[in-house]
This record gives C-alpha cells, sequence and structure tokens, in this order.
C-alpha cells in the first residue's frame, strides 16, 4: 500500500512548516503534532500510514513516543521514521531499538526523505 498520509511530530514551527510543505509538493497529505498528546489524538482520529519523530521534545521526548506507539498493536504496522537532529551513532541505534524503521538527521535533505518514505511504499 504506498504512503499518502504522513503524521509529522515536532515542537518546532519552523520544522514542521518547512517538511509540510516539502512533503504536500509531493502529493502526500500531511498532519501536524507539536506534541505527544497532539500526536496521539492524530493517531485516533485517523491512522497515518507513516510518522516522522522528532526527538527533543517538551514532555514525552520521541524516542519515548516512538516506543508507545510501535508496541501498541493499533499502530504497531505504521512505520515511524526518526527525523532529528540527534547525529550520534548511539541515538540512532537506541531509536531503532525503540520500534523506529528509519532514522534521518537534520538538517533533512529532501531526496533522502522522500527516499526513505517511498522505502515503504
Amino acid at each position: 500500500m504506498p504512503i499518502q498520509k504522513i503524521l509529522l511530530v515536532d515542537d518546532s514551527k519552523t520544522e514542521l512548516y518547512h517538511l509540510s510543505d516539502v512533503l504536500g509538493k509531493r502529493g502526500y497529505k500531511v498532519r501536524t503534532a507539536e506534541n505527544a498528546d497532539d500526536a496521539m489524538r492524530h493517531l485516533a482520529e485517523d491512522k497515518p500510514d507513516l510518522i516522522l519523530m522528532d526527538v527533543v521534545m517538551p514532555g514525552q521526548n520521541g524516542f519515548q513516543l516512538t516506543r508507545t506507539i510501535t508496541r501498541d498493536p493499533r499502530w504497531s504496522a505504521v512505520p515511524v521514521i526518526m527525523c532529528t537532529s540527534k547525529n550520534q551513532e548511539t541515538d540512532k541505534v537506541w531509536g531503532m531499538r525503540q520500534g523506529a524503521r528509519d532514522y534521518i538527521v537534520k538538517p533533512v535533505n529532501t531526496e533522502e526523505l522522500v527516499t526513505k518514505i517511498k522505502a515503504f511504499d
């Protein structure tokens, strides 16, 4: 099933705007959430095909939220791509252990991001 609906979770309005614009221009339907509570509300309303997840956020961080989502049977099939400025190998390994299916470092290379998303089609 091709990826059409993406949930973008990031506490930066600038990042949300930029990535929404980039993905929207490529035909994806993007919903945004600025924190874990927003993300969970969006998940309950309309299950996305893929989630792009920041790590550093107030309250529950992206690692914790990814673990919560990927261990819940309702959403465990939804791939999560960590999209973060945390660029250490240990961060990537930890993100994948929490259930992320891929990891991309900010600033995001648009073509690399689209390639990673299309890998789940």
